[in-house]
């Protein structure tokens, strides 16, 4: 008998009509012997819909209040699976984090999860119901709601795999799978079969939808594959798993992109020791996170220009931070930029092929888009670009690396 971990999205629960079809789906999985736990997000827009009213009521709604409200939208939906499920014959119980024993700490709005306690699972499993899980959330020690992050419910699912030793982790959305680019921009973009942790976590970093980053990070430490399908169609999937001799072959797997960017530049910093850590550490305690970071040096090694990027969501906040820092910075202004994009070129197999960044450079260089700032990594280059041009990056960079060509290694 096989523990087998689902877990459904918000456009794949979306209305009664969909929670019935995902019932079908779990039911034919449950009358094959296995033990499941489905994991299911906020019906689509309904997390929305609750950021929306909280803003409605307060300019700055508070962190842990926030997650009370929209903790809520998964409670209806395991709900509503569950009814769906025993009216097809299925024993099924709904679960909130608390009762399964979800511990976090307390980040409010994208806390990490700390331990699970798995006993009520296994008996839920043993009385031989379909445990139906609210993703998504979490519990601190002293017993406050806490949430994971937009896209939260993949990572409560690829942990309940890792804990209750599931052989898969199945992730049931609205693509039938993880694309060499965005398909809505290139129509040449290819399905991918499989891709690597390392890769998959590059892609969901750096902008890609399908996967929120820490249920990568969780699948790799664990070693949980996880497979990608559409909730609508037994084709296709792309499977994440560890590296294989294979995956080395195509120089570059994919092409991501990211519009929730920022730059903030600080012109005139003391070029000293001590300055970068009296910069960042604000930020950091703020929980704001930084990206991208270029410093310039002035030719008489006294002076430099700073700059980073940060979230768009992020960037007012940290814009404030910073300017009221610039006079102990010892640093003449700070500029802005909300209207930048990063474009990210990522594969395994550029750890063993030259000539990737530069290619990258020239195929960009070649539409007349001017690259602002340059970040790598082992296997991935990201570019920042003038936010408008970021489509027309993807469609040229996709065909400079062939990848609408299977099996293709262009360097």
């Amino acid at each position: 008998m096989a523990v087998i971990i689902q877990k459904y999205g918000g456009t794949s629960v979306g209305s009664p009509e969909k929670i019935k079809f995902v019932a079908g789906k779990v039911a034919k999985r449950y009358r094959e012997g296995n033990d499941i736990a489905v994991v299911v997000s906020a019906m689509s827009g309904e997390t929305d819909k609750l950021i929306r009213l909280a803003k409605e009521l307060s300019s700055s709604p508070a962190p842990r209040e926030m997650d009370v409200l929209v903790s809520t939208g998964e409670q209806v939906t395991i709900a509503l699976l569950t009814m769906a499920l025993k009216d097809l014959g299925v024993p099924a119980r709904s679960l909130l984090a608390f009762q399964i024993g979800i511990k976090t700490d307390d980040a409010y709005m994208k806390a990490r999860i700390q331990e699970i306690d798995v006993d009520l699972l296994k008996k839920t499993f043993a009385a031989k119901e379909v445990a139906v899980v609210a993703g998504f959330q979490g519990i601190t020690e002293d017993g406050d709601i806490t949430t994971l992050g937009r896209g939260g419910s993949d990572t409560s699912a690829v942990a309940l795999a890792a804990v209750l030793g599931a052989e898969l982790c199945e992730i049931y959305t609205d693509v039938d799978g993880v694309y060499t680019c965005d398909p809505n921009i290139c129509n040449k973009a290819r399905r991918l079969d499989k891709i690597t942790y390392d890769e998959m976590l590059e892609m969901a970093s750096l902008g890609a939808k399908v996967l929120q980053t820490r249920s990568v990070e969780f699948a790799k430490k664990y070693n949980v594959p996880i497979l990608v399908k559409s909730t609508f169609s037994d084709e296709g999937g792309t499977l994440t798993t560890k590296e294989d001799s294979d995956m080395e072959k195509e120089v570059v797997s994919g092409i991501t992109y990211d519009k929730n960017e920022a730059k903030i530049t600080i012109l005139g910093v003391q070029d000293k020791p001590g300055v970068a850590a009296k910069l960042f550490s604000p930020l950091s305690d703020n929980n704001i996170n930084v990206d991208m970071i270029i410093q310039n040096v002035s030719s008489d090694g006294k002076q430099a220009d700073l700059s980073f990027t940060v979230t768009k969501t992020d960037y007012d906040k940290a814009m404030k931070i910073v300017k009221a820092m610039i006079s102990d910075l010892g640093a003449r202004d700070v500029v802005g930029d909300p209207s930048i994009a990063k474009i990210s070129i990522v594969g395994v197999g550029m750890r063993s092929h030259a000539g990737v960044a530069s290619k990258m450079f020239s195929a960009l260089s070649s539409v007349g888009i001017n690259i602002q700032m340059i970040s790598t990594s082992e296997i991935k280059v990201s570019c920042v670009i003038d936010e408008k041009f970021i489509e027309l990056g993807v469609r040229v960079l996709h065909e400079a690396f062939e990848l609408d060509k299977t099996g293709s290694a262009v360097a």
